[in-house]
């Protein structure tokens, strides 16, 4: 272990005690949250995404290890291991090295040259590469002849499947072929004419006839190869140039036949050389680095997913307004359900509101009735989803409410029905139908994002792209992580969570967030986070790691609505005391305790507690006394509430709007300007400067200023720039 934290601490420039301290303590099953935010002395202060990354790279090392291990059993096991051989291994510093090493030994379907190798003719192929010239070949292939090898020629061509077999297994050879198929191979596509016709909508028209080298190809590119060749309408394949496959065959041949004869040299690359790299190699690094191209492109789409994900969680919620959330649809019409502004189901209702499809009688009983729930219920904002006749449904509503002090917005739905058919859903709503609850979801994604979508599986919430064909494993645990981490950092109120956002909470497993739920349901609200310890499961390590991270507000004790966790419960009461305070002071006289504390500042603090406790530890609950806990979404802008409609006729070429980010890709982001279809920006109009990643310049939520580039009315689609607007 002490050899794989030297080797992490050089590859991330992190100190080797840090990294080998934050290893323990989660191999002792302290989570990521807890160990970053009450750590910080163990760890040096290192965040999430460092220590993530060393987890990450130390499960890799010790793997490899594990990997050393048993390849050099099974070589032995095999009475084959050298000395030499056992040392390559151990020296391997990736774990493709020590799959190369262990090619030639591992048991595989029986070959050609195995046949031969059974044959007897091994010693022949020996004679061969050791340097045997071409004008004695065929007189020692005579020795050769058995019943079983008939002539010279089944000797010759026994030794060279032999021979070619061997060049595909060198480890040199094949690090050498997998180096260059990176750096200058070519990635091409080509339809496949008789299937010319499962392309219905030219998706992939792009790639028809498409070459780009294996080193430079966009990673959305290869995914939509990937996609079009399992759908059959695409022929993939890797390449070379003609001179670069002539200099790579001409490297096998001096690289594997040192002791071959000037004679030798053109029979050997057309009989042995060729066809090891034809039949044998080639293939099989073609394969390996597809596969490696597709890895990249996964972690790509993941990591963008990813991101988009928390920036939609990140939203801030429009607190104590009361709601009413229409579901749009046509045939059966749009579904509508009201919101208390504490997010309790109030009522439902279906109204019909698009012109053209729903007769002018049921248009006027639709307003009528909108208005009537607008009027009863004092609703302050109207949620429409995105779906089908989601535009339509805004226009009704922008010119119903004309007058009225109630604004409208527009969500995207994605899930909604994922999460209505759930059994989450059922229980929430026992007694209500699934596209009720569906609109109720709706509604409720401006009220409390994020509490309202960790009960949606994330790859349903439609913030990423390819999510159905990269590693489904890899984009789970991913997404898990990124609600993982918002959850924590946002924090929980313990008495109003629901079983989903707990089930995230550092340190809580499922069983134990339904337990909560029960317990309070039986109990009535938590007095204290120490109640916690009554739950049903709910132990001493359980309690450690998510104390911290859920809040009590109406709690007799003030601290139990901080970050501070409750080990440090004595610091904070040691703090107070400095200034002449308690918690129960602290609760009814904060402001004037707070200036105090500010008064007495930190360097005093630390000078006085330093001997007894680290100084992270000091700085943070020091901190979290002078302010009230703080809610990271309210550095997010809000949503943009709206009263009147834009319509694809209002826009104009130069013309300036407001717009929503709602997602974000490696070629461009869309953005919602009030539109039936979202408005793209092209990477290339995201800003003056050059671009390499629209992620890292805009985020899903963002409100942004954009430009009209083009207006194209006949398919639907508007372009937009950012260059030169302010």
């Amino acid at each position: 272990m002490d050899e794989i934290v030297k080797k992490v601490s050089l590859i991330l420039g992190i100190n080797e005690k840090n990294i080998s301290d934050t290893f323990k303590l989660y191999d002792e099953g302290a989570t990521i949250p807890f160990i970053s935010r009450y750590r910080k002395e163990v760890t040096g202060g290192l965040n999430e995404e460092q220590i993530r990354e060393i987890i990450d790279k130390i499960t890799y090392e010790k793997n490899l290890e594990k990997r050393k291990e048993e390849v050099i059993r099974l070589i032995e096991e095999q009475g084959k291991l050298t000395e030499e051989l056992k040392k390559e291994i151990l020296e391997a510093n990736v774990l493709q090295k020590v799959e190369d090493i262990y090619l030639p030994y591992k048991k595989k379907k029986k070959t050609k040259a195995d046949i031969a190798k059974e044959k007897g003719l091994e010693p022949f192929a020996k004679e061969i590469y050791d340097g045997l010239s071409i004008a004695k070949i065929s007189s020692e292939a005579s020795k050769y002849i058995t019943s079983e090898v008939l002539n010279e020629a089944e000797a010759i061509e026994g030794a060279y499947l032999i021979l070619a077999q061997d060049l595909s297994e060198n480890v040199k050879i094949r690090e050498y072929l997998r180096e260059q198929t990176l750096n200058i191979g070519i990635v091409y596509a080509s339809v496949i004419e008789k299937n010319r016709s499962l392309d219905e909508r030219l998706v992939y028209s792009n790639y028809y006839e498409f070459s780009e080298t294996v080193k430079k190809i966009a990673s959305h590119k290869i995914l939509a190869i990937n996609r079009a060749e399992k759908e059959k309408i695409l022929k993939v394949n890797i390449d070379f140039e003609d001179q670069d496959k002539l200099k790579i065959k001409r490297y096998m041949y001096n690289h594997f036949f040192k002791k071959a004869n000037a004679d030798m040299k053109e029979e050997l690359i057309q009989k042995v050389v060729d066809d090891s790299y034809d039949r044998l190699l080639f293939p099989s690094i073609e394969n390996e680095v597809r596969s490696t191209l597709t890895d990249r492109a996964d972690k790509e789409a993941i990591n963008i997913f990813a991101t988009n994900l928390e920036a939609l969680l990140l939203q801030p919620p429009i607190l104590k307004k009361t709601i009413l959330g229409l579901d749009p649809g046509i045939r059966t019409g749009c579904k509508l359900a009201v919101i208390s502004k504490d997010g309790f189901y109030i009522t439902s209702d279906v109204i019909y509101p698009v012109k053209g499809a729903h007769s002018e009688a049921m248009l006027e009983k639709s307003r009528v009735k909108l208005l009537k729930y607008i009027k009863e219920y004092s609703v302050d904002i109207i949620v429409i989803g995105n779906g089908t006749a989601s535009r339509e449904t805004e226009s009704f509503v922008a010119d119903a409410i004309k007058g009225l002090n109630c604004k409208y917005v527009i969500v995207n739905e994605a899930g909604a029905s994922v999460y209505s058919a759930s059994k989450l859903a059922h229980e929430e709503f026992p007694d209500l139908d699934v596209t009720v609850r569906g609109t109720i979801s709706i509604a409720r994604r401006i009220q409390d994002p994020l509490s309202e979508l960790v009960k949606i599986d994330p790859k349903s919430i439609g913030v990423g792209m390819y999510q159905h064909d990269v590693n489904q494993k890899e984009l789970e645990q991913k997404l898990v992580e990124t609600i993982e981490k918002i959850v924590n950092r946002v924090g929980v109120n313990l008495n109003s969570a629901s079983f989903s956002i707990l089930s995230y909470v550092s340190g809580v497993k499922k069983n134990i967030a339904k337990n909560i739920v029960e317990y309070r349901k039986e109990h009535g609200d938590f007095k204290s986070r120490e109640e916690l310890k009554n739950v049903k499961g709910l132990g001493a390590k359980a309690f450690e790691q998510m104390a911290g991270f859920v809040v009590i507000p109406d709690s007799i004790n003030p601290l139990d609505n901080t970050i501070i966790h409750p080990e440090s419960y004595p610091l904070a009461e040691k703090i107070l005391e400095l200034v002449e305070s308690n918690p129960s002071e602290f609760r009814t006289n904060y402001v004037e305790i707070r200036q105090k504390l500010n008064n007495l500042g930190l360097k005093k603090v630390l000078k006085a507690m330093e001997d007894t406790y680290g100084k992270d530890t000091i700085k943070d609950v020091y901190e979290a006394l002078l302010k009230d806990r703080r809610d990271p979404r309210e550095d997010y802008p809000m949503p943009i509430l709206k009263s009147d409609i834009l319509t694809m006729e209002d826009l104009k070429e130069g013309m300036i709007l407001e717009g929503t980010v709602r997602n974000a890709t490696k070629f461009g982001v869309f953005v919602d300007i009030g539109l039936k279809n979202d408005a793209m920006i092209h990477i290339s109009e995201l800003s003056e400067k050059f671009v390499k990643d629209p992620t890292q310049v805009l985020t899903v939520g963002q409100i942004i200023k954009v430009r009209v580039l083009s207006v194209d009315k006949v398919r639907h689609r508007v372009t937009l720039s950012r260059k030169g607007v302010k």
